[in-house]
């Protein structure tokens, strides 16, 4: 009879506290609660996300231990959210693995939360076919935007990076200029479809390399709105869905051109995403449209696992039980955490 390794997993880095329980590369349970009180503000609110992270954790792990039909006992590891992330969320989650793991006497695992996001790709049911070596990674959330070589599992060069906002903040600020609830990418999205992309068009700043900027693409939509407001004060409400159609079009641009320039100077044809935004309808059907244009192989992982959660958290933590790459129950939080 073989082993059951049966893996915990928490994610607390931003304002969802999640845990996953995996087995074999298969999640048998992934459990998120979600930070409604943001919405009141905007955008996540530190303090008021620490504080909420502590009143969920127990109940959220107790969750995800009941619905794998397990108990705390057959567990083999517990893996956490080191970093990066926001510093209070952090600690209530890896203050809780290390606590657990101590009581239960079994290794603990760290986990950098945007390898997590990338590796991802390799859950049982988040692609049919999954990413074979090297393959290129977009990674786009909220609070960041890259271009990953991932050579293998534990094998990550960063190609290109934003150098102010990342594409999630972009769509997010964009959405308060708009005077769109909290969070506005989705909102953003869903309006798009009924609107023109190019009705409106903005200025793509000039970024040497592999880099991404949206900080000066954020001040021309606001410069741009208060503009047409003062000569038209309906004018947000009379033009919204080709408004948000023509900013998010503008983002994807940047995005889809970043990769592809990447595809182009590595050689590299497979494609995944990562991350929040990868949700994105857009975002989805360029990257498949670039397996006919540019002949790539693409990767887009179910919506599941694509924003912050656990069931990301507990592959990396079985990669790293397989490898016996355990973390001392000294290891420290940290809000930024590079590959």
């Amino acid at each position: 009879m073989s082993v059951k390794n049966y893996i915990l997993a928490i994610e607390s880095s931003c304002d969802d506290t999640g845990a996953a329980i995996i087995l074999n590369n298969t999640i048998i349970s992934n459990v998120v609660a979600n930070q409604s009180v943001h919405e009141l503000y905007g955008g996540v609110v530190p303090e008021l996300a620490s504080r909420a992270h502590q009143q969920n954790i127990i109940p959220v792990v107790d969750q995800a231990i009941k619905q794998a039909g397990i108990e705390p006992s057959q567990l083999k590891a517990i893996a956490y959210t080191r970093g990066p992330g926001l510093m209070g969320s952090l600690l209530v989650g890896g203050s809780f693995a290390k606590s657990f793991s101590q009581a239960l006497a079994i290794p603990l695992i760290e986990v950098n939360h945007m390898q997590a996001h990338i590796l991802a790709n390799f859950i049982e049911d988040a692609n049919v076919v999954k990413p074979t070596f090297p393959f290129l990674c977009l990674t786009i959330s909220g609070g960041h935007t890259q271009i990953v070589r991932v050579n293998d599992f534990f094998d990550m060069e960063v190609l290109g990076e934003t150098i102010d906002d990342a594409a999630g903040e972009a769509f997010d600020k964009t959405g308060k200029i708009l005077n769109l609830p909290y969070p506005a990418g989705p909102i953003i999205d869903r309006r798009a479809k009924n609107g023109d992309p190019l009705k409106y068009t903005f200025t793509k700043p000039r970024v040497e390399g592999l880099n991404f900027s949206f900080s000066g693409l954020k001040t021309a939509i606001l410069y741009f709105i208060q503009k047409e407001v003062r000569l038209n004060p309906t004018f947000i409400d009379e033009n919204i869905d080709d408004l948000c159609a023509s900013v998010q079009h503008t983002i994807v641009t940047i995005l889809m051109d970043k990769i592809k320039q990447a595809s182009e100077e590595t050689g590299i044809k497979q494609i995944a995403i990562a991350g929040g935004v990868s949700a994105n309808s857009e975002v989805r059907a360029r990257l498949k449209e670039g397996e006919t244009t540019y002949g790539w192989t693409t990767y887009l992982p179910k919506f599941a696992y694509t924003t912050d959660n656990a069931a990301m958290i507990a592959m990396v933590g079985q990669l790293k039980f397989e490898r016996q790459l355990f973390a001392e129950n000294t290891a420290k939080s940290v809000a930024k955490y590079h590959l």
